[in-house]
């Protein structure tokens, strides 16, 4: 493992199929690993609101026998000016880890340049790779794998497009993304992921389509339309990406055992219909499900202690 989980590109060859096998494994015998953190604790700063990220973290390490703390930025002196270079050194003598969930990718970056112990990248404007493992567990549980799998991205190339994109070129699986004008993924990320498909074989297209998008793909995958921090944007967002809405349809143009993922929170109505989230296809539940799992893995790994 790296010293910190920034981004999954950072995971060098066999190390993201490695937490995905721990994963499974943490899943399949909960019990396991029970006293495998005992001592440890880790920090969990939030800057953005959270139910998945936190609950995940805090029961996951209670699970491995360790102590979460909450800690936001009402909490610390970081809301007071205190900088993010001495909040790390102060935090790295008190915490086995520090998780960190906020708006700025540059924060999650500072932060691990001056702790002395892992950082966690739990979500940034830009990236939020704990969220793709779990989104690559749940493909991996229902097709027994991921080589030769596709999915199918409708909706903004924001975060979660990003490090999904980059999980797939990582570990093989073929991404299509479709996104309206203007809300394409970054080209930085897109340039990485290419980089990192080309070594493994995955295939990395991307358009405004959303029915090309979705043609044969073995999941078809959408997220919120307006993110935390862009409630200003809403009215616009919601014309732009008009089209854009997964419903029974653009299912039918999957393959005939395709299933359908989302984050969460999601807008029955917006970027899906209720008749897929709740439909037999979804998978967004054991999704949800899988972020404790695949965490609970980060953090043995990066422990070294499984």
């Amino acid at each position: 493992m790296p010293e910190h989980f920034i981004s999954i590109a950072d995971l060098e060859e066999g190390q993201l199929e490695s937490i995905l096998e721990l994963a499974l494994e943490l899943e399949a015998r909960p019990q396991a690993h029970r006293d495998a953190l005992r001592g440890q604790s880790i920090g969990l700063y939030f800057e953005k609101a959270s139910t998945r990220t936190r609950v995940s973290f805090e029961a996951g390490m209670a699970q491995l026998g360790g102590q979460p703390i909450f800690l936001s930025s009402r909490d610390l002196q970081i809301g007071r000016g205190e900088t993010i270079a001495d909040t790390a050194r102060v935090l790295s003598r008190y915490v086995n880890l520090l998780m960190l969930r906020t708006f700025e990718h540059s924060t999650v970056v500072e932060m691990a340049e001056h702790a002395t112990v892992p950082v966690i990248n739990g979500l940034t404007d830009e990236l939020h790779p704990c969220q793709a493992l779990a989104d690559l567990m749940t493909v991996h549980q229902e097709f027994g794998g991921l080589r030769g799998r596709r999915i199918a991205y409708v909706g903004d190339g924001n975060n979660v497009a990003h490090s999904l994109m980059i999980a797939c070129a990582r570990a093989g699986v073929d991404f299509s993304i479709a996104s309206p004008p203007g809300y394409e993924v970054a080209g930085k990320y897109l340039d990485l992921a290419g980089g990192l498909a080309a070594g493994t074989g995955a295939g990395i297209e991307t358009g405004t389509d959303p029915r090309a998008a979705a043609a044969g793909a073995d999941a078809v995958y959408s997220d919120v339309w307006t993110s935390m921090g862009q409630e200003q944007e809403q009215e616009q967002r919601l014309a732009d990406f008009d089209g854009y809405t997964v419903d029974d349809d653009l299912m039918s143009r999957a393959s005939d055992d395709a299933i359908y993922l989302h984050c969460l929170p999601c807008h029955r109505g917006e970027e899906v219909t209720a008749s897929v989230v709740d439909g037999p296809r979804s998978r967004v539940f054991d999704q949800a499900e899988n972020r404790m799992h695949t965490q609970k893995a980060v953090m043995l790994r990066l422990l070294d202690r499984a």
